[in-house]
């Protein structure tokens, strides 16, 4: 990490002010120089991670002192968190970087990594076959496109492919389609009734929540895939529940999520599965839909 300017900053000014830190799992721990420069023994509480992806440097009191007085007491500004300078306020982002911003500190908060490393499946053992197909429709009810989900056997387990395919006046074709949600007119009916909206990560937690009787939808394409389009359909819903799925990527899609609907419908909340990864997994736990935990941070920030 010495070559990442931000890294290299934060952690020689914490050496300088705190002494030297320790590795604890992803996190590097220090004594935080806020609560912690007494010069007496204490459980280091301040972390620090670096975040490739963000060219950024994250710094994190467990005991809840605030980064900017924790940068101030090592003589740095909120600029030595970034490689590049002004890089926070990046295409698409809002008022700096305030919805990744904001999904970091959530997942901070929630104990977990900041990025996810899928393990090596191994060789293929069977070819894939195809799993589910899910159809996508304009408001009438026509064909828009459909994604389809492809698993095959590796040494390691299964994995899963996605293709999608749109609908064409000559047929059906590969390719992408427009951003609609999944279960289009059924969203359109419960915003029209006033009933609560559920938006999952995938279409197989849309299924599970369409059969526990709710009203529920995605994005094609997974995680990095809601635009700002897709919220357009529910304008004027009365409350519409996020639910996340417990790691990095689900959690930022739901801060993406949730800020791109916060303006236009009655009520957010983002919650998340009391046990397992998402909706399938805490139903399949014998859970209650109404035993859904609130995300932390994200809930409360986006909750009025």
């Amino acid at each position: 990490m010495g070559t990442d300017r931000s890294w290299d900053t934060i952690t020689a000014a914490l050496d300088r002010v705190s002494g030297p830190g320790r590795r604890s799992g992803d996190w590097v721990r220090y004594l935080c120089p806020v609560h912690e420069g007494d010069g007496r023994r204490h459980h280091p509480s301040l972390g620090v991670v670096y975040n490739p992806s963000r060219q950024r440097t994250i710094v994190r009191c467990f005991a809840g002192c605030p980064d900017e007085e924790i940068l101030e007491r090592l003589g740095l500004g909120v600029r030595d968190l970034f490689d590049v300078p002004g890089a926070r306020r990046g295409a698409g982002e809002r008022s700096g970087a305030t919805e990744l911003a904001l999904a970091d500190r959530a997942i901070l908060a929630a104990g977990l990594a900041l990025s996810v490393h899928k393990p090596d499946p191994g060789p293929r053992i069977k070819p894939p076959r195809q799993a589910a197909t899910y159809l996508y429709r304009h408001p009438d009810g026509r064909s828009a496109g459909c994604v389809i989900r492809e698993v095959a056997l590796h040494r390691q387990g299964y994995v899963k492919s996605f293709f999608q395919y749109r609908r064409t006046d000559s047929g059906w074709e590969p390719g992408g389609f427009g951003h609609l949600p999944f279960r289009l007119p059924e969203l359109l009916e419960a915003v029209r009734a006033g009933h609560d909206i559920y938006v999952c990560e995938g279409e197989a937690d849309v299924l599970t929540a369409t059969d526990a009787g709710l009203t529920a939808t995605c994005n094609a394409g997974g995680a990095n895939a809601w635009h700002p389009d897709h919220a357009r359909w529910f304008e004027g819903a009365r409350r519409v529940w996020v639910v996340a799925d417990r790691d990095a990527p689900g959690y930022r899609h739901a801060a993406k999520v949730a800020r791109s609907l916060s303006d236009s419908v009655g009520e957010v909340r983002v919650v998340q599965a009391r046990d397992g990864k998402d909706l399938t997994d805490h139903r399949a736990a014998g859970h209650a839909i109404s035993d859904l935990d609130p995300v932390p941070v994200l809930d409360d920030h986006f909750r009025r």
